[in-house]
């Protein structure tokens, strides 16, 4: 295995992404050969085309496995919400271990511009109504994604509120029962709406959005820059500089790999 495998795939993110994939049965083909690449070194391509942006064509040779069949595995994976599973995993274990602070979580939205259409793509008012789609997340108070969704860049902000929240996991606490709300939720003026207040109200959840034309938003900043943060750390995954997949499900997929590594990365610090 080259130290190249070993670097993008760590033994530690080994282990937590075999909770998730059973093992396939990697055999010598008769008469002699290569042995055929096993999971770990496709499982290793696909985080390199995440985060280094290439296509899927220029993947190296050094990884062993054909980009076809680098592929065929991602797109599997996509079908199967692989990406979103191992992120709950790993969001399990950061819960265990008291990594996850739930007094006050942020939420926020990220256009990024679309080069092919497809499902859950949008004229973005922002870009000169050029094609694009929006990524949606919700992050603890130490920026950790909780909740990741996407949708047509001219969806209103407002709108992804409930289904972020709704799609927070019931994740492992170091004592007492899974949490999936915050004490919290902190929101710009896109999510200045009463009913949204009613709502997380409702649940239990304090609330601070600032209000249109009545208050700064650089208060609010002093607590919503954690997301902004994430935001940027999303963009350390290249692959989601511009959304390539005209697939939705390849492009969500994406952006779990990119929460997957945040997470796993306050994991091993």
């Amino acid at each position: 295995m080259t130290v190249l495998v070993e670097r993008l795939v760590p033994d530690e993110f080994w282990v937590l992404f075999r909770r998730v994939v059973p093992p396939t049965e990697v055999t010598r083909p008769q008469g002699g050969g290569r042995r055929r690449a096993g999971d770990r070194e496709r499982l290793a391509a696909i985080i390199f085309v995440a985060s280094s942006g290439c296509t899927w064509r220029q993947l190296p040779p050094m990884f062993g496995p054909a980009w076809p069949t680098v592929y065929r595995r991602f797109a599997q994976g996509s079908r199967d919400r692989v990406w979103a599973r191992l992120h709950r995993v790993i969001l399990d274990e950061l819960g265990s271990r008291g990594e996850l602070d739930w007094s006050r979580c942020a939420i926020d939205s990220l256009s990024i511009r679309a080069t092919k259409a497809g499902p859950l793509t949008g004229p973005n008012p922002t870009d000169c109504g050029k094609s694009g789609s929006k990524i949606h997340l919700i992050t603890d108070r130490n920026g950790l994604p909780l909740s990741l969704g996407i949708s047509g860049a001219s969806m209103h902000d407002s709108l992804g509120l409930q289904p972020l929240m709704r799609g927070i996991p019931p994740i492992r606490s170091r004592r007492g029962p899974r949490r999936r709300c915050p004490g919290k939720l902190h929101a710009d003026k896109g999510y200045d709406y009463d009913h949204l207040r009613r709502w997380l109200s409702r649940r239990g959840i304090r609330h601070r959005i600032a209000r249109k034309g009545i208050e700064s938003s650089q208060r609010l900043g002093r607590h919503r820059w954690v997301v902004e943060r994430t935001v940027s750390w999303l963009a350390g995954c290249r692959r989601l500089h511009r959304r390539y997949e005209h697939k939705a499900e390849h492009f969500l997929a994406f952006v779990g790999i990119a929460a997957t590594l945040i997470c796993h990365r306050r994991l091993t610090e």
